[in-house]
């Protein structure tokens, strides 16, 4: 390679990880595996110490890549939150041993799981837990203590009362946490964690510290970062004390005198990640001795007296013996592969998901033939291509007519994936039921997936109107159902009868109809009568409604079967008239952003009271944004409402201009 070939190639590796390393830690959406990604940063090192001149001023190799979100107040670290420098060899192992040798004499070494998770700091004074905070960029963080006081396993007090401890531990979910989570994910067609290191990111920033509880996050405390009234001299003595103070520490850590002992500890991790409850992506070499870390010293981005080594993920061919079909609660046809059952990452598996048919185009599968599988995350089993195909056999082509009804199925647009448009299809009862249930949509409380999956089995309920004629008694015929239970669902059910129109819409499925577009909906038409006679021009003419949106509407109401279940949903004394029609024009032209927290409402009530008075809400601030209502925390979108000069208003300021008194924007700051 010559110097224009490594400088493009540096160019190039470096746009590629600042890329992917921002989808995965800023995002929680990673696109390729962790040892890809790994392989990646480990050719562009090699690159950078090969061609200095060539590294960029910002390269991810010089420091710990992920931004300080928004979200949470930011929290400095006192101790450099640093990450450690990957291996992928025996050769890279021994090396690492005998640059060690090069400073200390006679080094000892401890070997623990690498958890794949999200690195925290957990900080005590005088025994009790004041803060914890995440990694962010090694230097700043964001401040999650209310999420992780949620955290069973994090002791709130030490045993031992010492004057400060400060602790850095890896979050991680389950691994049967992070099966039921993406299995209510798929039921509530939402898009699903790729794997649980992201979906325990995604938990422990949340805003809500009940969705952080219900994820059942758990921790590991692997490492003292900042200690006072205690002196320890080794890691291996630090983790002892650390568990004698009630932390969960590394489920197993030994120390080793030689490298092919550690090599051995590395192949017995590797050999048995099924045998733990989360998921690992490698093993950690830590040299012991605390004095002889000191001598070593660190890099810009990594210390000397560490390493980690990756476990390459585990690819196995299989023989593709079916294709099945599973129809999606919007009707969507997903294929699955169904294949020989091989072993992978500890556990048996005969199952993937193709995705659509633009996904089976490209890698050119049919059945019969021999497949590559691994498991994506060490989780989610994923075809990676083809290895052989059988002579004369055709890619596989989704069928036109759907298995589950028999009805026309079609593409949509330039969307690759097919739809069964029968709103009767049995294959997507449950998923319907589920969303009609959910929180945003109807919000009857305690009807859950495994109760509403109850309530289909035991043949009490095929249409979301049945829900509204089940008897207390068919109800608590239901295993695991208490009389109490039941009582609180009929209550909540009841309850739901009440809701505006706009909740029924988005309840009911319309295919591209979320909560914005049945809101607006139902501030047009006053009533579910109005929208039945409504055109196609009609909606469209509705600011902020598309062509393909609005056509959707007019095929949903043109339907028998809608026209039957909305008869029914009446008769049971469900509300189908909009309370969301404007009372007045107070506000008509004006545009508002809302953000942070307000003393007295909620965000959605604010924006209720400004479309009613004929205002409009929007997600983001622009030159046209009349007034900005801030609340506490409010984060970015008050900062470019102040560069832009948009008045901003508090909480009294706006109910003043609601009230037709005017408004004064709030005074900046001094």
């Amino acid at each position: 390679m010559n110097e224009e070939q490594a400088r493009e190639k540096i160019d190039q590796l470096t746009k590629l990880v600042l890329y992917h390393s921002k989808r995965y830690y800023d995002q929680d959406a990673p696109e390729i595996e962790d040892y890809e990604y790994d392989k990646l940063l480990h050719e562009l090192i090699d690159l950078e110490e090969a061609y200095p001149q060539f590294a960029h001023a910002d390269s991810p190799t010089k420091r710990v890549v992920g931004q300080v979100k928004n979200t949470f107040e930011p929290v400095e670290h006192k101790v450099q939150m640093g990450s450690l420098q990957d291996v992928f060899s025996q050769e890279e192992v021994f090396a690492f041993h005998e640059r060690v040798k090069e400073q200390v004499a006679d080094p000892i070494y401890v070997v623990e799981p690498k958890i794949d998770g999200l690195s925290v700091s957990l900080e005590y004074r005088d025994g009790v837990f004041v803060r914890g905070s995440t990694r962010g960029d090694g230097f700043v963080g964001e401040d999650v203590t209310l999420n992780l006081k949620t955290i069973q396993s994090i002791p709130q007090r030490l045993k031992k009362p010492i004057p400060f401890l400060e602790v850095r531990g890896e979050v991680y979910m389950p691994e049967g946490s992070f099966q039921k989570l993406t299995e209510e994910q798929e039921i509530r067609e939402e898009k699903p964690f790729k794997n649980p290191r992201n979906a325990a990111a995604g938990s422990l920033r949340q805003k809500d510290p009940t969705i952080a509880a219900q994820r059942n996050l758990d921790i590991f405390v692997f490492n003292i970062q900042q200690i006072e009234g205690e002196s320890l001299s080794g890691h291996k003595e630090s983790l002892d004390f650390l568990r004698q103070q009630g932390f969960p520490v590394s489920p197993s850590y030994q120390s080793f005198s030689s490298m092919e002992a550690v090599m051995d500890e590395i192949c017995r991790i590797g050999e048995n990640r099924e045998a733990y409850s989360f998921g690992i992506d490698g093993a950690v070499i830590k040299v012991n001795s605390f004095a002889q870390r000191e001598q070593l010293g660190n890099t810009a981005k990594y210390p000397k007296w560490a390493i980690a080594y990756k476990y390459p993920p585990e690819e196995k061919p299989s023989v593709l013996l079916d294709i099945q079909i599973k129809v999606g609660r919007t009707g969507v046809l997903t294929p699955t592969a169904v294949f020989e059952p091989i072993s992978l990452a500890g556990t048996t598996v005969s199952r993937a998901v193709l995705h659509n048919q633009a996904f089976i185009d490209e890698k050119q599968i049919a059945i019969g033939d021999t497949i590559l599988v691994r498991k994506a995350g060490d989780i989610i089993p994923e075809v990676v291509g083809v290895v052989s195909h059988l002579p004369e056999r055709s890619v596989y082509q989704i069928p036109d007519i759907c298995p589950a009804c028999g009805s026309p199925v079609f593409f949509e647009g330039d969307q690759a994936a097919k739809r069964c448009q029968n709103s009767d299809c049995p294959a997507q009862l449950l998923r319907n039921l589920v969303h009609f249930a959910s929180r945003d949509a109807m919000d009857i409380e305690g009807l859950g997936p495994s109760i509403v999956e109850n309530l289909v089995a035991a043949g009490l309920i095929k249409s979301p109107a049945d829900l509204y004629d089940i008897t207390l008694g068919e109800i608590s015929s239901l295993d695991r159902l208490a009389e109490k239970s039941g009582t609180n669902l009929l209550a909540a059910i009841e309850k739901s009868k009440q809701n505006d129109l706009s909740r029924l819409l988005f309840a009911l499925g319309i295919r591209g109809i979320g909560q914005k577009a049945a809101k607006l909906l139902a501030s047009r038409f006053a009533d579910m009568e109005a929208l039945f006679a409504a055109s196609e021009e009609e909606i469209s003419a509705i600011d902020g409604f598309g062509g393909i949106m609005a056509q959707a509407v007019v095929e949903y109401f043109s339907l028998d079967a809608t026209r039957h279940l909305i008869s029914r949903l009446e008769k049971a004394g469900v509300n189908t008239r909009s309370e969301a029609l404007s009372t007045g024009d107070r506000l008509k032209g004006l545009t508002f952003v809302l953000t942070g927290t307000l003393p007295n409402l909620t965000r959605s009530a604010a924006g209720l009271l400004i479309e009613e008075q004929g205002g409009k809400v929007a997600s983001s601030v622009s030159q046209k944004t009349s007034y900005v209502i801030a609340g506490e925390e409010a984060g970015s979108k008050l900062t470019k409402a102040q560069a832009l000069g948009v008045p901003i208003l508090d909480e009294a300021a706006f109910l003043s201009l609601l009230d037709g008194e005017g408004a004064a924007p709030i005074p900046e700051e001094k």
